[in-house]
């Protein structure tokens, strides 16, 4: 199996008034393609700006990160705009969703940016509901919907677009048992039957072992992985 992502010697550094932050330092890092993989560790460790240096979100001071053969740390804000919008699905904590607009209207939005004609995007929009078994509430609005359809609504909207990478930070984070682990069952799906590559922050070990793989993460470093 090839590899989807890899982090060689990555540094990141912020800056809060005169100090200096340091997040990583020489971080290493290989997914391929298809795998799910849970990252835990505690707060503060760099689980959320892993995230976001894996999905374009933020960039690193030093180092690689090469996307199925593109390096995009070398990108400029626009060319990594655009492969954002190409290859990576983004679902968070607090679903982000639009109060005004119906479920379908908001699995949509990753879609006007495109040049897809409106019958093609109604389709794209139609299927992702239908993966996450929520066809029947197309136009039910965000407050009509339980917070375990609105994450569903959530993970259609991140996989509407057909990307490469799925990233959750704390997806099921919201949720009681019963619909966190229907969350993370669609998730499995999404790895198991359309070969969806997930990377997943989760501080919930039942959450990990719907994961591939899990790696835990502690002051900037991978400390250790459980199989």
């Amino acid at each position: 199996m090839s590899d989807l992502i890899k982090l060689t010697n990555v540094t990141k550094n912020y800056r809060r008034g005169k100090e200096e932050i340091n997040i990583f330092t020489g971080l290493n890092l290989t997914i391929p393609k298809g795998d799910f993989v849970a990252i835990m560790g505690p707060s503060g460790s760099g689980k959320t700006t892993l995230l976001n240096l894996l999905g374009g979100t933020d960039r690193c001071d030093r180092g690689e990160i090469v996307f199925d053969g593109e390096h995009i740390e070398a990108y400029s804000e626009g060319q990594l705009a655009a492969w954002r919008a190409r290859n990576v699905g983004f679902v968070f904590q607090f679903y982000n969703l639009m109060p005004v607009l119906n479920a379908a209207q908001n699995v949509e939005l990753p879609l006007m940016l495109t040049s897809l004609p409106v019958k093609k995007r109604r389709e794209n929009v139609a299927t992702a509901l239908k993966i996450v078994d929520l066809s029947d509430r197309a136009k039910h609005r965000p407050k009509e919907l339980s917070g375990g359809q609105q994450q569903r609504v959530a993970i259609a909207r991140a996989i509407v677009s057909d990307p490469k990478l799925m990233l959750c930070d704390e997806p099921t984070g919201d949720l009681d048992r019963a619909s966190a682990n229907e969350i993370l069952s669609t998730l499995q799906l999404l790895n198991r039957e359309l070969g969806k590559t997930i990377i997943m922050v989760t501080h919930d070990p039942e959450a990990a072992r719907f994961a591939t793989r899990t790696l835990h993460l502690d002051k900037g470093h991978f400390v250790e992985a459980i199989s």
